[in-house]
């Protein structure tokens, strides 16, 4: 199905008057492809995460968006949320991965 072809490949350029026939179909199996992942993206990713990512059209650039959520470079930052990952108990949440969730939710809430 090549669902992930337009994570893989960029763009091509849009269909004109004088594309050829595999110019444009090379132009839908990207489109469908696109419309695709982003639609399996939005489905998947929490909803903390999707309510904090601005809509995207394109699969690589909501991807980005996404892993620009994830990257913090502050030390203090982090070790902060070290610790109160080691004092927080999972009796409140179903697992480890939600238990991380929580904590990086609390910390948009937190940030000026």
């Amino acid at each position: 199905m090549d669902i992930d072809y337009a994570i893989r490949k960029d763009e091509p350029p849009a269909p004109t008057d004088t594309s050829n026939a595999a110019e444009i179909a090379l132009y839908e199996q990207w489109e469908r492809s696109n419309r695709l992942s982003v639609m399996f993206i939005r489905t998947k990713v929490s909803p903390s995460i999707r309510g904090s990512v601005a809509q995207h059209s394109n699969a690589k650039t909501l991807l980005e968006a996404i892993d620009a959520q994830f990257e913090t470079s502050e030390k203090a930052h982090a070790m902060t949320l070290i610790m109160k990952f080691s004092s927080l108990k999972l009796t409140s949440v179903r697992g480890v991965r939600e238990h991380i969730m929580k904590m990086r939710d609390s910390r948009l809430i937190e940030k000026p």
